[in-house]
């Protein structure tokens, strides 16, 4: 039963609730209208314009639309001054403190989330109400009294997006989406635990999202299962089949050029540290094994040639029945003061294949950190090249290193691959630069791509090989994995007199173009050429591990017109035969019964001989070749250098799936390299041994 007396105290709360209650206000209804389209347009997580659609917002009524925001924020407004007002009161009358102890119901907001593919939220019905619409509605309304053209609604935008989407590729996995802010809601409040932001696709193929508030809020959400974009499979590699097992009798002389090109090692590498054994053509074992600097003995005085040879015999690791004979060369390292001045011309690909962090932005740091140790007389130029080819640089001292910076790092990717017209322009440049005494090379970097001009490896082959007759050094940098070329590097770099190196990570790049600048860039002996004469009465096989594509008939040798590999300042070259004494168990071959004696008519002394091995090469910009030449005895000794450039031609063989190694694997290769590793002052050998266990592991998969 109520009493006289709560009447009265209610009659008197109304009283005050309705005196604090302002009149209406016609013209500050229309300002706070106004200002919350505005607010609600800037919280949506975009301050650019909506972007443009083909889908048409459903027809709504105007007069219910107008009326619904109309009372909306009116109720908003009593509620608002009806509290300051209750606040007063239930502090000080008995009727509060019943108030206080009893339990409120909070209103219920809605929450409105966008359409689209990332949203798991129940979508909003398409048939929606006047009701449910009243936002947009007066939102077109003040459009339309200011002759603006009102944005597309979030759910229409949302649609346009999720059918782009759908035409180009499949989705990520779906991500729920924060609740929309409420009109009038700003800054980096939440509203029931809700962000009031809304998601925007991250750049990219991520599947993140970008939380931006209306204030400086910027939060991600990680995908449960991060979407990955496939990267294309069009790598070509330059390889062939393992040189043969050869019979001494039937044809006792092996002739081919020196390679120090080291790209194949650091492509397996990158394919094994991604967790993928490295395809067997793109194995090549002498650029595994040239890969590693050797302490063999330099040239001294009385040597007549830019290098040494050192020839070592042991016991093969993998066939105790057989010898491994190890030769390797050592180039002198001129006094930094008597270098050369050297001209150098950045050939870089600038095309639409190069845009990826690993290529053009891993290109542009490589080259920077050559540009310290080039001396101030040193030139540098800069050729780009994409759908056509231009000067990025004119030539420059390589003292003025802000500018060569700058032009570094205006470079962009974008377009077809003109190569050719690159090669053309660079080769022009080099030459204009080049003056009596200097040494001027063209470094092209790029990912191998050429699919403008000339794009055929062969014809490449014979376009460098015409321009190689300038005295303008070619090397060739190759940068990314999925789209690598490493035949057209290699038929480049080859005929261009030139090295080939393959650029993964800015560590590899300090190898290439810091630590072994001089002989990367300065050469000491051109068309070095070797050549092994096998003695029929002590080997009766042999075999030539690598170099399968620098092979040479036994008359190219004394040929001075045909082309084979350079070595550069303080370069070292090694190359490994597998031979089988006669008499050997390990004998893969059975005598012919009408052939002549294995021995046949070998003078006595020479008949304990292994084999002859003769060295040709040129003086830098020579015609005429040189030659020295000397026996090869059988020293059953190896040491640190030799056993550990048999535990990678061991590596080597394992990955291209060899046929020779019998038992012996990954696990025996591991021990010898390990106790073979020497000084390893930068950690190379000892990275090795890393690649080995983890091949090993691969392969059991």
């Amino acid at each position: 039963m109520t009493s006289r007396h709560d009447d009265m105290d209610f009659d008197a709360l109304k009283e005050a609730m309705q005196a604090a209650t302002p009149a209406p206000d016609a013209a500050r209804r229309a300002e706070n209208l106004r200002l919350a389209q505005e607010n609600f347009e800037t919280a949506q997580g975009s301050r650019t314009a909506p972007r443009q659609t083909s889908i048409q917002a459903p027809k709504r009524g105007l007069a219910d639309g107008v009326f619904q925001m109309m009372m909306t924020r009116l109720i908003a407004g009593l509620t608002a001054t009806t509290a300051i007002v209750a606040v007063g009161v239930l502090g000080f009358t008995p009727l509060g403190t019943d108030l206080m102890n009893s339990r409120v119901s909070e209103p219920e907001i809605e929450e409105r989330v966008p359409e689209g593919p990332l949203d798991t939220a129940e979508a909003p019905d398409a048939e929606a109400t006047d009701d449910e619409t009243g936002t947009e509605l007066a939102a077109d309304a003040i459009a339309e009294e200011r002759g603006e053209v009102a944005p597309e609604p979030a759910s229409v935008i949302a649609d346009g997006i999720a059918a782009d989407m759908a035409e180009t590729e499949a989705p990520p996995p779906a991500l729920p989406s924060p609740a929309l802010p409420m009109p009038g809601q700003a800054g980096n409040s939440t509203v029931g635990g809700l962000l009031s932001a809304s998601p925007q696709l991250r750049g990219g193929n991520s599947g993140a999202i970008i939380q931006q508030g209306y204030g400086n809020n910027v939060g991600n959400i990680a995908p449960s299962e991060p979407y990955i974009a496939p990267t294309p499979d069009r790598e070509e590699f330059a390889n062939d089949d393992d040189n043969p097992l050869r019979v001494t009798a039937e044809d006792p002389v092996s002739t081919f050029s020196i390679d120090v090109d080291t790209a194949s090692y650091a492509i397996l590498r990158s394919s094994l540290q991604r967790g993928q054994m490295p395809d067997p053509d793109a194995v090549r074992i002498e650029e595994m094994i040239n890969y590693f600097p050797y302490d063999f003995a330099a040239p001294t005085e009385d040597d007549i040639s830019p290098f040494r040879p050192t020839v070592t015999v042991f016991e093969t690791p993998w066939n105790p029945d057989t010898r491994l004979l190890h030769i390797g060369l050592q180039g002198e390292m001129p006094l930094i003061e008597e270098r050369p001045a050297l001209n150098l011309v950045f050939l870089i690909d600038t095309s639409g294949s190069m845009n990826d962090p690993s290529k053009l932005p891993l290109l542009v740091q490589s080259f920077r950190l050559m540009l310290d140790h080039l001396n101030p007389e040193d030139q540098v130029a800069i050729v780009e090249y994409a759908g056509s080819a231009g000067v990025a640089l004119a030539p420059t001292p390589a003292s003025d290193r802000d500018a060569i910076t700058r032009a570094l790092n205006g470079l962009g990717a974008g377009g077809s691959t003109n190569g050719q017209g690159g090669l053309e322009q660079a080769y022009a440049l080099a030459g204009d630069m080049t003056e009596e005494g200097e040494v001027s090379r063209v470094i092209l970097a790029t990912d191998g791509d050429f699919n403008v001009g000339i794009s055929d490896p062969d014809a490449l082959t014979d376009y460098i090989a015409a321009q190689r007759e300038t005295g303008i050094y070619l090397s060739v940098l190759g940068f990314g994995r999925g789209n690598l070329q490493d035949d057209t590097m290699q038929a480049l770099a080859q005929n261009g007199n030139g090295t080939a190196a393959f650029i993964d990570t800015l560590n590899e790049a300090q190898r290439v173009l810091v630590d072994q600048l001089s002989g990367a860039l300065y050469p000491i002996a051109d068309d070095v050429k070797i050549q092994v004469e096998f003695n029929p009465a002590v080997i009766a096989e042999y075999r030539l591990i690598g170099y399968e594509t620098r092979a040479l008939a036994r008359e190219d040798f004394n040929n001075d017109a045909v082309d084979a590999g350079e070595l550069g300042a303080g370069h070292s070259v090694t190359a490994i035969y597998e031979v089988t004494p006669v008499g050997s168990p390990a004998r893969l071959t059975d005598p012919l019964r009408y052939a002549a004696s294995d021995a046949g008519d070998v003078p006595a002394e020479v008949s304990e001989e292994l084999g002859f091995i003769r060295l040709r090469w040129k003086e830098p910009g020579e015609d005429e070749s040189q030659l020295i030449d000397f026996p090869i005895t059988d020293t059953d000794t190896s040491g640190t250098e030799a056993n550990f450039a048999a535990a990678i031609a061991g590596f080597g063989q394992l990955l291209r799936g060899s046929d020779f190694l019998g038992d012996w694997d990954y696990a025996d290769a591991i021990a010898l390299a390990t106790v073979n590793r020497g000084e390893d002052e930068f950690g190379y050998r000892f990275e090795a041994v890393q690649l080995m266990r983890l091949a090993e592991s691969l392969s059991e998969n």
